[in-house]
């Protein structure tokens, strides 16, 4: 083979691992819904997340299976939803979705659902399910996802929870990524600490809080820091949210 043929053979090949990658990582899983028009359950969940619709996200949610839950690092992630491969049920275009909950998984039924691992599985709001097939009595339909960036109205939002004894803070309406992986909180006079992540996005510290203000430094599953000082004031209160800085 001559060294014509031999680069036109290289420039196939790449060629090929181009369109082979030009997918935007799409990966395969089957989705579901809970709930019905009315978006069902939107207080609560398994990333911490106190109230949908007073922390933005809304129906524009879903619940993981263990395979993509990842013991809740996941929480804040934004996925791009299209069912595919159901002629009877597929409707055409894509949804992007806020991963909020956990899909449980049930070790005493081994086969028949959906949320054991190593299935992926999307349980979302019916709003959502309806806006990518023709009709809810679909049920369950195979769809294509793959992460996508998170765009976000404002600022990172700090929700104040806990005690004057162990301070937590719930960190949502994150851009980007959207996942936090590590969050630092400066009080007023001191250094910068690192919170232990309690569960979900909620995350504590042993630091004292009350009385001070207080800055936070986030960090995402994409390794961009962003850094809010002096977020909040002296006088705050348990129960409050401030809004720091964004990506």
């Amino acid at each position: 083979m001559n060294l014509f043929w031999i680069c036109l053979s290289f420039l196939f090949l790449s060629v090929v691992e181009l369109v082979g990658a030009d997918n935007g990582g799409w990966d395969t899983a089957h989705a579901t819904f809970y709930g019905d028009m009315g978006g069902g359950e939107t207080i609560g969940g398994a990333c911490g997340y106190s109230d949908l619709f007073l922390q933005i996200y809304g129906l524009k949610t879903t619940a993981l299976s263990t395979a993509l839950f990842n013991r809740g690092l996941t929480c804040g992630a934004c996925f791009e939803i299209q069912c595919f491969n159901d002629p009877q049920w597929c409707a055409p275009g894509s949804i992007t979705v806020t991963a909020t909950n956990f899909c449980p998984l049930n070790d005493s039924k081994p086969t028949g659902n959906w949320c054991n691992p190593p299935l992926k599985h999307f349980d979302l709001s019916m709003p959502m399910f309806v806006k990518i097939t023709r009709d809810y009595h679909a049920g369950i339909v195979p769809v294509q996802f793959h992460r996508v960036t998170c765009n976000r109205k404002g600022g990172i939002k700090f929700e104040m929870l806990g005690s004057q004894w162990t301070p937590f803070v719930t960190v949502f309406n994150v851009a980007g990524a959207g996942d936090v992986r590590a969050v630092s909180v400066k009080a007023e006079g001191g250094g910068w600490t690192a919170m232990i992540r309690n569960w979900g996005q909620i995350w504590q510290t042993s630091e004292s809080l009350v009385g001070r203000g207080v800055s936070f430094s986030v960090t995402t599953s994409d390794g961009r820091t962003v850094q809010s000082w002096n977020v909040v004031p002296r006088n705050w209160r348990f129960g409050q949210i401030f809004e720091g800085n964004q990506f």
